[in-house]
């Protein structure tokens, strides 16, 4: 136990990680106890307390993560915010409040109810790309791999510029082939992003728009890999989010 603790003060308390690693902790669970409360909600538990509603209207989760994350932010600006354990408050609160959101981040960009349609399912893609980013944001990594500058030295500030445009670059090239994952990731591990942007586009993707002329090779091999990838991948992914979201309505 000892050296779990002295574990957890040298790589989370000392570098200054704790808030965020709090903020990543009641992500999770936040996010699993809604999924959970949601699901026995479907299921027709008795003992479990029902919807929250006011005056005949259905309240939404999203409408209390918006209160939490607001309460936060606020809060990250007062006096008090920089010191413990206030900081490390805010930061959990602020973790609740994103896994409220982004679990019914579908129903935002929709604007309509559809947790438990199969459009619903970018709701636990929004939650599974935050939980990634975050968690490798606790474990050291920053935005386009840059992970210190010293300053005083010229060179090492063209080094900067220079690793940060390209990483950029990298980026804007993922996001434009569709690839939209591998892009996020890509903002923190910057080799992810030289792979996206190296491979074929996804078909209907912007880049495959403009690059891959209809009927040509490359527009065929590009629909070939987008079949065989979802092919391997489409079915184990709903399997693992049937078993942590719960199937959809129809499928």
């Amino acid at each position: 136990m000892n050296a779990v603790v002295d574990f957890y003060h040298r790589v989370i308390v000392e570098p200054g990680k704790q808030p965020l690693f709090l903020l990543l902790v009641s992500f999770v669970v936040t996010f699993l106890f809604i999924r959970l409360s949601v699901r026995m909600i479907r299921a027709g538990v008795s003992w479990w307390p029902g919807n929250v509603a006011a005056g005949g209207t259905h309240i939404h989760h999203v409408v209390f993560g918006i209160v939490f994350m607001c309460i936060a932010g606020v809060g990250a600006f007062t006096p008090a915010a920089g010191r413990s354990p206030w900081w490390d408050l805010l930061g959990a609160l602020f973790g609740v409040g994103i896994a409220l959101v982004l679990d019914e981040f579908a129903l935002v960009l929709h604007l309509q109810d559809v947790y438990w349609s199969e459009e619903g399912r970018v709701s636990v893609d929004a939650v599974v790309l935050g939980v990634a980013v975050t968690g490798l944001l606790v474990l050291g990594s920053l935005p386009f791999g840059v992970n210190g500058l010293d300053s005083g030295h010229r060179t090492a500030l063209w080094d900067y510029v220079a690793s940060l445009v390209l990483n950029i670059l990298l980026v804007v090239i993922t996001f434009l082939k569709g690839k939209l994952r591998l892009g996020t990731i890509g903002l923190l591990l910057p080799f992810l992003a030289l792979i996206g942007a190296i491979r074929l586009a996804r078909p209907g993707s912007p880049w495959a728009r403009w690059r891959y002329r209809g009927g040509s090779h490359k527009a065929s091999r590009a629909q070939g890999r987008a079949v065989r990838h979802d092919q391997r991948w489409i079915h184990r992914k709903d399997r693992i989010f049937d078993l942590i979201a719960g199937r959809p309505d129809a499928r």
